[in-house]
């Protein structure tokens, strides 16, 4: 007589919620990037330290964006097993085209200079 254990597997919406909100906060820090390269006026709003310029302003937005994500998320998944491997693409996807709108040749391509 055989009996097999069948445990239900840990939750992981806490991990999957910090995945998904770092790609989130990275898709927003390309944006932003973009967004204060493209328009002086929104570099202007993004100027919070002077020696750096409107990079101040990027990189605080996109870590209070980061960090808010993330908190709402790790609320709403907490306790639930999620599938990570779709929540992994997703978050991929978002840090690439992140990644992208911070390398100078694609911004400067999108814009159009």
């Amino acid at each position: 007589m055989t009996s097999e254990l069948s445990e239900a597997a840990p939750a992981n919406g806490a991990a999957a919620a910090a995945v998904l909100a770092v790609a989130i906060g990275s898709l927003v820090l390309g944006v932003c990037a973009l967004a204060g390269d493209a328009s002086p006026a929104i570099a202007h709003v993004l100027n919070v330290w002077n020696p750096t310029g409107p990079l101040s302003g990027v990189t605080v937005l996109a870590i209070i964006v980061w960090l808010v994500v993330w908190f709402v998320l790790a609320r709403v998944w907490s306790g639930r097993n999620l599938d990570l491997r779709r929540i992994n693409l997703l978050a991929l996807a978002l840090v690439i085209v992140g990644l992208l709108l911070t390398f100078p040749p694609f911004m400067d391509l999108l814009q159009g200079k």
